[in-house]
């Protein structure tokens, strides 16, 4: 089943891809921006709480939604890119195996633990 689930992300981010193509950018706008989302990282500098709450922001489909919904309605390029790289990022990092954060450890994600596995 998890490598359906990778298989299922990895075509949201083709998908992404052909939806971006779509868009009057140039090609290079795509990768420049792809791991932008993860500026929601930057709360972990606070402390877990924080960060989790501003990673998981940045990485949730519904905020991704509601972007694309905007964009949608008001037509606006700049939106729609938005949207397409919030949906594209979160399914590129979904693919590697990283998922919502936990408040307890960055690691500790909604996919499973990420990272080396202690030996003790």
């Amino acid at each position: 089943m998890k490598t359906l689930l990778k298989l299922e992300e990895a075509a949201i981010l083709l998908f992404c891809i052909f939806l971006f193509s779509k868009l009057n950018f140039a090609w290079w706008w795509f990768p420049a921006l792809l791991l932008l989302p993860d500026i929601g990282m930057i709360g972990y500098v606070v402390n877990r709480k924080v960060g989790a709450f501003t990673y998981n922001l940045t990485h949730h489909r519904l905020i991704a939604t509601m972007v694309a919904l905007y964009a949608i309605t008001y037509g606006n390029d700049s939106w729609k890119l938005t949207a397409v790289i919030l949906f594209a990022h979160i399914s590129f990092d979904r693919t590697l195996g990283y998922g919502l954060k936990y408040n307890d450890n960055f690691q500790h994600t909604h996919l499973g633990t990420i990272g080396k596995k202690s030996i003790n």
